[in-house]
């Protein structure tokens, strides 16, 4: 496989300022029945069809070219991060940024300036996915590709303290967080902001006290918060109990994309599902199990975002 090259070196980058904390923050569910084929593989079709109604809603309504014309720029290198720790049962499919991609190239994004990445090609392959380096098309890659790897020197900034992938730090211009939403066994949720644990060296040591206030806190840092335009959760096949891991019994199929400008309301909406699917199963809170995701309210008290219900403005809409 030849080595990549870094397209960009990016020192400064413009503040976050997609949403506005002093209003409401909008979160779009958008669910579709049936979505998933027997062997759970998405429909592509019905898959953009939901990304189609998620950007229009987001728009106010309007058409979903516009919003992402105003959210990403023709020349952006887009860094769409994804997880595929959980395998072939229980990561973000590949349909999933296939479709997405495919509205970023209609909507003017050259597809050479699309990478959808994540921490190995090894987990990437296990999850389905395709890899491709060249410098032609979409690209798929993990940060332990040849050229690549983790930056040399440690990003400090409150208590973190990490290498960030190349790929994170140097070649993304403008990130989305396209998670799979999970049940978290420290955390509480495993959603949008926690993704980006993806993205360092050294994620494991910032799991004490419910990811607390660590998550926050990496979001936060510039290689993250300035180029975070978007969190797009796949909660297709959700995992509500007993996760990260995928544990069958405790999977459910829910057959949604949730979108929002707001990474913290993203996460919070997350988590409003998972104690809804725990309590029709007779599942105990997270907050009575000792793991309410307490990562979120850090996060609103930093200004990243809302977790409050009477500010988070949730639109459910099945197509």
């Amino acid at each position: 496989m030849g080595e990549i090259q870094l397209l960009h070196t990016l020192t400064t980058a413009p503040m976050n300022s997609t949403f506005n904390l002093m209003a409401n923050s909008r979160v779009i569910i958008v669910r579709k029945k049936g979505i998933l084929s027997p062997n759970r593989i998405p429909d592509l079709n019905s898959l953009i069809c939901m990304f189609k109604r998620g950007f229009s809603l987001l728009n106010g309504p309007g058409d979903y070219k516009i919003f992402l014309r105003n959210l990403l720029k023709p020349d952006d290198q887009i860094g769409i991060k994804i997880n595929t720790l959980g395998g072939k049962s229980l990561s973000t499919r590949p349909e999933v940024p296939q479709a997405l991609a495919s509205l970023l190239i209609e909507s003017g994004i050259p597809s050479k300036n699309i990478i959808i990445w994540d921490r190995t090609n090894r987990e990437l392959k296990t999850a389905g996915y395709r890899l491709n380096m060249n410098n032609k098309g979409i690209k798929i890659f993990g940060t332990d590709s040849r050229g690549l790897g983790y930056e040399q020197g440690l990003t400090s900034h409150l208590n973190i303290g990490s290498r960030f992938s190349s790929i994170q730090s140097r070649i993304v211009t403008a990130s989305i967080s396209l998670a799979i939403v999970k049940d978290h066994g420290l955390a509480g949720v495993t959603a949008g902001m926690k993704n980006y644990f993806g993205a360092i060296h050294n994620p494991n040591k910032y799991h004490d006290s419910n990811c607390n206030p660590f998550v926050a806190e990496l979001f936060s840092t510039d290689p993250i918060w300035k180029k975070h335009r978007i969190s797009i959760l796949d909660a297709l096949l959700l995992q509500y109990h007993r996760g990260p891991a995928y544990h069958t019994q405790w999977a459910a199929e829910y057959g949604a994309l949730i979108f929002s400008l707001d990474p913290v309301a993203a996460d919070f909406a997350s988590w409003q599902i998972i104690e809804e699917l725990r309590s029709a199963k007779g599942l105990p809170t997270l907050k009575e199990e000792g793991r309410e995701p307490v990562y979120l309210k850090t996060a609103e008290k930093m200004e990243l975002g809302n977790a409050s219900p009477a500010d988070i403005n949730i639109i459910k809409e099945e197509i």
